[in-house]
């Protein structure tokens, strides 16, 4: 019999899975329209763009400056501190943050109640749903030094009025709870899905050789689901660079810049509002840069450690 040609394969690959295909097409148009065709304006960072000239005709014929913009930053005062708010924020986030749905999923998971446990995870999931133009505006209610419902029991109880959000020692730990009570719902669906998927039957086995419930949680339902928290770490660690920017950006002032002003915000401010056009893509592609030597790295540390990777 004649062997089917390479060519035949690929259309007859095709022709099989044709509507599969077509489902992936949206995802594939969105990701060539936004994420590839963009990175051509990358090249800005190396001239110097002042946005005349209209598009690419503009970036073209824009002088080539090389390094300059990149010089410029890492000389600037803001460097060390962009680059530490970042990294101290995105390791807060780390630390409370990445375990919160985690724990909750293990919590909802031992609700024997169906009815009660569809009231928890409803609850949990709707502030996700809310903006964080909403969710800004709440707790600037909620915190207002005035009649702010906070400061009005602790003036209740003979204290001073605390100004949270223009504060430098209180603004991150709000940026941490607050992220934690938005999300903590859910991202805790894909932890959840993950232990409806474990064998019961490991679970009967534990409990006749007298397994305690966090016994069974340690050494059955935590192992079991390691894999998916390991996705979801190298994830959550490629994302250190990439801030919130909606969250940070509708809280913060410029009384709490010192200990907020993130790579996100301070790209924000520099290209959008003050139109340095090359010097915040220079900045926007150092971030990229350290993001992406994050993915590796923790992509490599999980793979070292046992764990399966993204790649």
């Amino acid at each position: 019999m004649r062997k089917k040609g390479f060519a035949w394969r690929v259309r007859h690959f095709f022709v099989d899975y044709f509507w599969l295909h077509m489902m992936l097409l949206p995802g594939i148009a969105f990701f060539a329209l936004f994420k590839y065709v963009p990175m051509y304006g990358i090249i800005i960072a190396f001239k110097n763009y002042k946005g005349a000239g209209g598009g690419y005709a503009g970036i073209a014929n824009a002088p080539w400056v090389g390094l300059k913009n990149f010089s410029v930053f890492f000389s600037s005062l803001y460097c060390g501190r962009v680059f530490g708010n970042t990294l101290y924020i995105s390791l807060l986030r780390l630390i409370f943050s990445f375990p919160a749905p985690i724990l909750l999923a293990l919590l909802i998971n031992e609700i024997r109640r169906s009815w009660f446990k569809r009231t928890v995870q409803t609850i949990t999931y709707m502030p996700y749903f809310l903006s964080w133009v909403v969710v800004a505006g709440l707790l600037n209610t909620l915190l207002s030094p005035d009649m702010g419902a906070i400061n009005v029991m602790i003036k209740a109880m003979g204290g001073t009025p605390v100004y949270f959000l223009t504060s430098k020692t209180w603004f991150r730990p709000i940026l941490v709870i607050s992220e934690i009570w938005k999300s903590i719902g859910y991202g805790s669906i894909v932890y959840l899905a993950a232990i409806t998927g474990i064998d019961q039957e490991q679970y009967e086995a534990a409990r006749v050789d007298g397994a305690t419930k966090m016994q069974q949680i340690l050494h059955i339902t935590l192992p079991e689901i390691a894999e998916i928290i390991a996705i979801m770490l190298i994830l959550q660690i490629g994302k250190m660079f990439d801030d919130n920017f909606d969250q940070i950006y509708n809280l913060y002032s410029p009384s709490v810049y010192e200990v907020s002003d993130v790579f996100e915000t301070y790209i924000y401010r520099n290209g959008i509002q003050s139109s340095k056009f090359s010097y915040s893509a220079a900045v926007g592609l150092v971030k990229s840069v350290l993001a992406l030597l994050m993915i590796v790295f923790s992509n490599r540390a999980s793979q070292r450690l046992g764990a399966q990777g993204l790649f």
